[in-house]
């Protein structure tokens, strides 16, 4: 498309999700008349050999220092992905610098780091969003419409979360996601947090009270040189809520699942709404289908609907045709960078900083909750 506007990005971290932005830019021309065109200028990283898996890329300019990337005019918008210990810092020197990002889930270690970040963008013109891919599948777009319909009536309960079984081996050896130091007292509540929360915030369902129960299952694992090192962040969560109703004064039941250790899973992303007259459920599971519930001629009935490769933006693959992770990570850049060019429309956005600090409330409020073993108000 002539028209598009190039913009550069640079990445700090260059890890999993670093690789992923630099792969999906190679599938650009996939999307349709999108208005932008990303270009992969810079990356930043504190290891030699990440950063020559870029350069090996084209990519132009590598820095071993964040601030180096930050103060070079070849970059428009940054990636930060990094753990999250360093979100604050790093965030707030991207504000300061003048600089548009989207930025990994939870968006600082723990409450006050995501507030003093929302705070650093007070007044200023940055682009900031928050990294969130899963609702974009399909039938999960498709779930928010049917929510949004008014076809559920009344809501009675909603559930959302994601499940999976990246450490049911206890042999596998530690990393930064299982250590405090780095994952913050929330621990896999920020880390897979913002999965269960980004569809029901952004349909107005939001807690008014929290009960959570908290599993540390794996208290320690090995570290690289073989010593035991303490597992000291929580493996599994559950947070059973009370959810204000957006359309009347009744708070309905509302449930947030976030497991690292979930038996029979693989990576599972779920949202399940029910009311009244209606419902709809979808699981990754079972990207292919979503399910709604209605009431027939007195009957309880669901229906299996197969959406396709419906997309958020609209992309060359066939209507046939599976869609996948790498399918939900380009939509949402496809989003961000949309937004950004304030021609996204009515289409469905990236998870937005004021989502994520209420993400951030909801985690505090079930760390006092475990702590109390009592409900806790938000």
């Amino acid at each position: 498309m002539s028209t598009q506007k190039t913009v550069k990005v640079g990445i700090i971290g260059g890890g999993l999700m670093g690789r992923e932005l630099l792969a999906l830019v190679g599938r650009w021309d996939a999307l349709l008349d999108h208005p932008v065109r990303p270009v992969i200028t810079a990356i930043a990283d504190t290891s030699d050999a990440v950063r020559e898996f870029f350069t090996n890329a084209g990519v132009s300019e590598s820095y071993s220092d964040y601030k180096e990337l930050l103060a070079s005019p070849n970059v428009d918008v940054v990636y930060i992905a990094v753990p999250h210990n360093l979100h604050e810092e790093i965030y707030i020197a991207a504000i300061n610098a003048g600089k548009d990002f989207l930025g990994e889930k939870p968006f600082g270690i723990d409450l006050a780091a995501a507030e003093k970040i929302e705070a650093a963008l007070v007044g200023k013109k940055n682009f900031v969003r928050v990294s969130s891919e899963l609702p974009f599948f399909p039938g999960a777009q498709a779930a928010i419409r049917e929510a949004r319909s008014g076809n559920l009536g009344e809501i009675v309960e909603v559930s959302s979360g994601l499940l999976h079984s990246s450490d049911i081996d206890r042999k596998k050896k530690i990393n930064w996601k299982r250590q405090r130091k780095f994952c913050g007292d929330i621990g896999v509540l920020g880390d897979l947090g913002m999965h269960a929360a980004h569809i029901p915030l952004r349909l107005g369902y939001k807690p008014t009270k929290v009960f959570a129960i908290l599993d540390d299952i794996v208290t320690h694992r090995e570290s690289a040189a073989g010593e035991q090192v303490p597992c000291d962040t929580f493996d599994n969560a559950v947070l059973a809520m009370r959810a204000a109703n957006p359309d009347n004064d009744r708070e309905f039941p509302m449930f947030w699942e976030m497991k690292r250790i979930a038996p029979g899973e693989s990576n599972t992303f779920f949202f399940s709404a029910i009311g009244m007259t209606g419902g709809v459920r979808f699981s990754t599971k079972n990207p292919a289908v979503y399910h709604t519930f209605a009431l027939r001629n007195g009957e309880q009935v669901w229906s299996e609907i197969q959406p396709g490769h419906a997309s958020n933006w609209p992309v060359i693959t066939g209507h046939i045709f599976e869609f996948g992770f790498p399918d939900a990570l380009l939509q949402m850049w496809a989003a961000y960078f949309a937004e950004r060019e304030g021609k996204l429309g009515d289409k469905f956005a990236c998870a937005s900083v004021s989502e994520v600090v209420d993400s951030h409330r909801t985690f505090a409020a079930a760390m006092k909750s475990h702590e109390t073993r009592t409900e806790v108000a938000l």
